[in-house]
Formats: C-alpha cells, structure tokens, sequence
C-alpha cells in the first residue's frame, strides 16, 4: 500500500519531469520504487551540494557521475 509520504512524492517528480515523455517518466518511477534508499542517497547528496552554494543542475549532474555505474546497473534491472 502506498503511503501518503509516497503519493506526495510520485507527485512532485510527475511535476519535475513533465517536460520527459510518459514511457520514461513511468520507467523512472518504476526503478525509484524498487530502489527509494539509492535514490534518497542521491538527493540527499545533491540536497548537500545545492546548500554549499552550488546550482541544482550542477550539483545532479556532479552526483550523477559520482553514481553513474551504480546507476546504469539499477537502470538494466
């Protein structure tokens, strides 16, 4: 059962990739539900990066990197 903190969730990342096709975005959800602590991590980690004075979109791209095969693994699945 999906909890409220999930709905809200689910939510706002429809918001931020309204712009991405709907296969993808659906994909996206999919993967982040199977692995919420990987994706905290990276938000978690941008969140870090974006309070240190940094841009969102440099900070996601920096962490991006840093967890890019971790990542391409999960994607696969």
């Amino acid at each position: 059962m999906m909890g409220i903190k999930d709905f809200f969730l689910k939510q706002a990342l429809k918001y931020k990739l309204k712009d991405v096709p709907e296969a993808q975005r659906e994909m996206f959800l999919h993967v982040m539900e199977k692995h919420p602590d990987f994706f905290k991590k990276i938000g978690d980690e941008v969140q870090k990066l974006t309070k240190a004075g940094q841009s969102e979109l440099s900070a996601t791209m920096m962490v991006m990197r840093r967890h890019q095969s971790e990542l391409q693994k999960i994607m696969q699945e």
